[in-house]
């Protein structure tokens, strides 16, 4: 497991924990903002995964 999969992680669930948080206490901007650092995490964690697959390859 790489950095960008280790980083990607935990800004998704920081995401979905803000997110969840905004939801409970029907704040939109904060469930607006959890929604979109989940999805850049997913994106992160992506990223480390193709690096992953690449240095498999090699």
């Amino acid at each position: 497991m790489n950095k960008d999969q280790v980083k990607g992680k935990v800004e998704e669930v920081k995401g979905k924990i803000k997110e969840a948080a905004g939801v409970l206490l029907d704040d939109k901007d904060l469930e607006a903002e959890g929604n979109v650092e989940k999805n850049v995490g997913k994106i992160q964690k992506g990223f480390g995964d193709l690096k992953e697959e690449i240095k498999k390859g090699s």
